[in-house]
This record gives structure tokens, sequence and C-alpha cells, in this order.
């Protein structure tokens, strides 16, 4: 026989009760319960990878190379000086004895723009890749 804290004297059937409903509480929980029971074997699984083994590493840097446009529209690389039409050639020939070569390109206070242009589009039509500007 079921039981009731409330007299019958003080409860009305057509008074509101004053009771939490828990069933929503409990369904929530479980639902929740069976997610982490599901997610939990994934996260806490292993991943067989095979990553790369650190070699010895190298710190040597990349050689450089200083291509600089002089006021009168001629260049020097490293220290040579060169006209408009021998850069090419001379570019060409230090990517190919190194082709890692950083070019840095820079220019006098009073050289024209468009030698400066030209010494860019010269170093990226030979091939260089790394060209770093001053």
């Amino acid at each position: 026989m079921a039981g009731s804290t409330y007299s019958a004297s003080a409860y009305s059937g057509d008074a509101p009760v004053a009771e939490i409903n828990v069933t929503p509480l409990v369904d929530v929980l479980l639902v929740l319960l069976v997610i982490f029971m599901v997610t939990a074997p994934v996260l806490t699984g292993n991943l067989n990878l095979r990553l790369p083994v650190p070699g010895p590493q190298r710190d040597t840097p990349p050689p450089r190379a200083e291509l600089m446009v002089q006021a009168s529209g001629a260049f020097t690389l490293d220290g040579q000086i060169l006209t408009r039409a021998e850069l090419p050639a001379a570019l060409k020939a230090l990517v190919q004895a190194a082709p890692n070569t950083v070019v840095e390109v820079g220019a006098n206070a009073d050289a024209d723009y468009q030698a400066f242009a030209h010494a860019l589009s010269a170093a990226r039509e030979s091939g260089v890749q790394n060209i770093s500007t001053r």
C-alpha cells in the first residue's frame, strides 16, 4: 500500500503540488551518462603514428649575395661591377653554383627606381628562389 506524507485533509486534489518533478532531470543525466560512456574509449585510444626521427641538425645558414643598384645605374654583385646586360648571366651563374643562395637586393639613395625593379626582375628570372630587399 502506497502512502503519502500529506494528510488527506491538508491536500486537496485541485491545489497545485509544490513538489519538484525530477523526471526530466533524470532523463538528461542518463543521456549525458550514455554520451560519456560512448566517447570515453575514443578519447583514451592510441593512434599508431610513424613519426620522423630527428637527424643531426645543420646550423649552416645558406650562402648570401649582395646585389646593389648604384646611382649611376650600374649594379654590383658582391663587389663586382656589372652592367644591365651582364646582370642576368651573373645571377644565373650564382644560382647554378648554389641554388639556395639568398640574394639581398639594395639600392643607393640616389638610384633610379626602375633600375631597382630591373634588379628584382632579373633575380627572379634567373631562378633565384630567396630574394631579400633592404
